[in-house]
This record gives structure tokens, C-alpha cells and sequence, in this order.
């Protein structure tokens, strides 16, 4: 009788034990999360995994969708208008960013964990996507615009890149490279304004005015395109095989040394470490060049807002896990070490962590960081309005394509799409 009393004692232990152990074990929460760039989704879900190791009771599942850069905002857009279908927390590229904050917006503000940090991160890459207040968006990158330059081809043409501190400077080595090389000093996008919007902010000005209306018929933009126009004309310059600093053709080109130098953002490394490996060891990232000395030598350019939807049925879990992966120090590291990007906790950009060997490290002939830390103080952010969107469309549709691939009269140019621009709606 006492065994089987011991015996029903014991399946009734073993009973309540599997009972009361599910309810225990934390079930881990989905989050929906939306992107365009397939390069973002490996960073997520390496902090998604550190997350879980961090947070046992508050474990998140990462259910990713990744989109077409027009399907995806596309298909945010709707379903943020129709009240359905959004996800958790999603990637908004900054040229479609304001489409999301017209009217009522859809967001969450983020400023309980964007607050916290101001002090610590390059405040303008927050600001970029806020309103009333409000912090709807972090970024991934400072995006500091930087001037690459191959060092084996200026060595070969006797410049010293040191040397060249203004846009004098640059233009007149360039005609030296060309007469001791055979190639040219630089090479100008046909489809996009990235190598060019540095010339702009450091006259202090954009393509849109301080109230965010078009602003492509300003003398600053005459000046700036102007400048390349007249490199493609000495020969000095050409526009980029492809089009664009992002075409197949360009990499390529470029391999084999195509050029002597290329204006891009910080995050293009990227794109010299998977698509130009023979450019190893090769490769200097300098500050840029300027109009007049004391004018500033970078601008923070590109971005990815990622936002957490007022859709999400976890919107205080998307939030926490939001600010862990972008703003505190371990995941901007992996933003450093995954994606070669400078990182907005500005605090690590002197850190030993940085100077860890990786592919970019191991890649240039100098420690990129050196540049940033050099222009941190000099690195302002373009203007963004609704009127953004419809501005950055013209100037990678029309603008760059009549100026530099038709080469004709800027003034013309100009006044007709800034007319075009004020009478079409944001």
C-alpha cells in the first residue's frame, strides 16, 4: 500500500511539473520586420540573437519580409493608409521617409529610447526623421561623405594626396593623372546625386531651402554641377560606366583601375570589399576637398530610418529591441563589423574595438575612422521635407542625366526643373 501511495504521489508531482512548465518558459514573441536591403536582415537577426541571450524573458522571433526597394515602401504605404497589414517594425529609406510623417502619422514615436542617447550618437541622424518632437526613426550611418583614392595611380602620377585640400586642388592633379596615367581623376553618377551633394552642403545650401521646398535653381547647384561638367569636358572626369557608382559595369571598371578617385558616402566600403577585390590594399579614404578652405569637408548622406508601425500589437517590445540594436554600443559595432558602416554612437569611433581587424580593416591603406575623426565636427545633415521625394526623383531622372550624360547649358537645365518641381505636388 505504501509503494502504491509513493507511486501515485509521484505521476501526480511529475503531472503538476508539466503543467506548471510551459506557463513558465517564456514563449518568444513575434515581431514582423520589413527591409529592402537583403544586407540588413544578417544584422537584425545577429541582435535579435543577442537579445535572446540577454532578455530569457522577453524573447522575440524575427519574422522577416524582404522587398524590391519600390514594392516594399510601396506596400508600407498602403497598408499604413488602409489601417491593416503593416509590420512590427520596418526600414524606411531617408529619400521616401517623408512620406511616412504627412498628415497623421503612423509611427511610434521612439523618443523614450532616443533621448537617453542623444549625447552619445550623432544627434542629426535622429533628427533627420523627426516631427513635432518626435522621433519616429534611428539610422543606421553617420554616411559621412568621403573621397576614396587609389594610391597605386596618384603614386604613378607623382601626386600627392595630401596635396589636395580645394576643388582646385583636385581638378588640376587630376590633369596630371590623365596626362601621366591615361585615366581619369574622377567619375560623376548620370542616376544619382551622391558623389556631388558634399559640394552643395559645404556652400550651405541643398536641394531643398531651410523650409523644404525645391531648391535645384541656386547658384550652389550651378557651382557644383558646373565643376564636374567641366571635368567631363578636360577629360578628367567621365561619367561612371553603367551610369552610376551601383552598376555592374562600374565595379568592374573601377577593378582594374577605371579611375583615380570616387566621392561616396562612408558606406560605400562595402562595395570596394565585395564587387572591387583587386582594389585591396589599394584604396585611401581622405576627407573631402573643398571650395574654400574652412568650408566644411563631408555631409552626413543616405539612410535608413527603421520605425516600429502603430499597427504592432508589441509596440513596447519592438521599441526596446529597436534601441538595443541601433543605438547602444554592442549593436553599433555589428553595425561596423557586418555592414562597414559608421557607426552613429559616435563615442566608438576612436575605440580600440573598431581597429579590430576585419574586411574592411584588412582591405584600405589606411584606417578609415582617420577621416571621420577628422571631419566630425563637419559633417551636417542634408535637409527633409515632403518635398524630398519628388526633388531627389528629378535630380536622378533628369537632372544628372542632362547635365552629364546630355551636357547641356546648366542655367537651362536648372530653371526648367525648378519649375517643373513647384508645379508638381509633394
Amino acid at each position: 500500500m505504501r509503494r502504491l501511495l509513493t507511486l501515485v504521489l509521484a505521476i501526480a508531482m511529475l503531472l503538476s511539473l508539466m503543467m506548471v512548465a510551459p506557463a513558465s518558459a517564456a514563449e518568444p514573441t513575434k515581431l514582423e520586420f520589413w527591409t529592402f536591403q537583403a544586407l540588413h536582415v544578417e544584422f537584425y537577426e545577429k541582435m535579435a540573437e543577442i537579445w535572446n541571450e540577454r532578455n530569457p524573458d522577453r524573447q522575440i522571433e524575427l519574422v522577416v519580409t524582404s522587398l524590391g526597394y519600390d514594392d516594399m515602401h510601396n506596400k508600407l504605404l498602403i497598408a499604413l493608409q488602409s489601417g491593416t497589414g503593416a509590420p512590427d517594425f520596418v526600414d524606411i529609406e531617408i529619400g521616401k521617409y517623408a512620406n511616412y510623417l504627412m498628415g497623421e502619422t503612423q509611427l511610434v514615436p521612439l523618443n523614450r529610447v532616443v533621448e537617453p542617447e542623444l549625447d552619445n550618437i550623432v544627434r542629426s541622424r535622429v533628427d533627420i526623421y523627426a516631427k513635432d518632437g518626435n522621433y519616429y526613426g534611428i539610422c543606421f550611418h553617420v554616411g559621412a561623405s568621403v573621397t576614396y583614392y587609389n594610391q597605386e595611380i596618384l603614386e604613378a602620377a607623382g601626386v600627392d594626396v595630401n596635396s589636395i585640400i580645394t576643388w582646385d586642388d583636385f581638378a588640376e592633379a587630376g590633369k596630371v593623372v590623365l596626362e601621366k596615367t591615361g585615366v581619369p581623376m574622377a567619375t560623376v553618377e548620370a542616376n544619382d546625386p551622391w558623389f556631388f551633394l558634399q559640394t552643395l552642403s559645404q556652400q550651405g545650401s541643398d536641394l531643398l531651402t531651410p523650409e523644404g521646398e525645391p531648391n535645384v535653381n541656386s547658384d550652389a547647384m550651378k557651382k557644383a554641377l558646373g565643376f564636374y561638367q567641366q571635368m567631363v569636358k578636360d577629360g578628367t572626369a567621365m561619367v561612371a560606366p553603367g551610369g552610376g557608382h551601383h552598376a555592374e559595369e562600374y565595379y568592374g571598371f573601377m577593378n582594374f583601375g577605371g579611375a583615380a578617385s570616387v566621392t561616396m558616402p562612408f558606406w560605400y566600403m562595402g562595395r570596394f570589399t565585395d564587387y572591387m577585390p583587386d582594389l585591396k590594399g589599394k584604396m585611401l579614404v581622405m576627407p573631402n576637398p573643398v571650395f574654400e578652405v574652412g568650408q566644411p569637408r563631408s555631409v552626413g548622406l543616405g539612410g535608413t530610418g527603421t520605425s516600429v508601425t502603430n499597427q504592432s500589437q508589441h509596440q513596447d517590445l519592438a521599441v526596446d529591441f529597436l534601441g538595443f540594436a541601433k543605438l547602444s554600443e554592442e549593436g553599433n559595432l555589428k553595425i561596423w563589423e557586418i555592414m562597414g558602416f559608421d557607426p552613429i554612437r559616435k563615442s566608438l569611433w576612436g575605440s580600440e574595438e573598431l581597429k579590430k581587424p576585419n574586411k574592411f580593416i584588412d582591405y584600405f591603406a589606411n584606417f578609415p575612422f582617420d577621416a571621420l575623426i577628422e571631419v566630425q565636427d563637419e559633417i551636417p545633415a542634408i535637409v527633409v521635407s515632403e518635398s524630398l521625394p519628388k526633388t531627389m526623383t528629378a535630380v536622378r531622372t533628369s537632372i544628372m542625366t542632362r547635365v552629364f550624360e546630355g551636357m547641356e547649358d546648366i542655367d537651362t537645365v536648372l530653371a526648367e526643373e525648378q519649375a517643373l518641381l513647384e508645379q508638381t505636388p509633394n
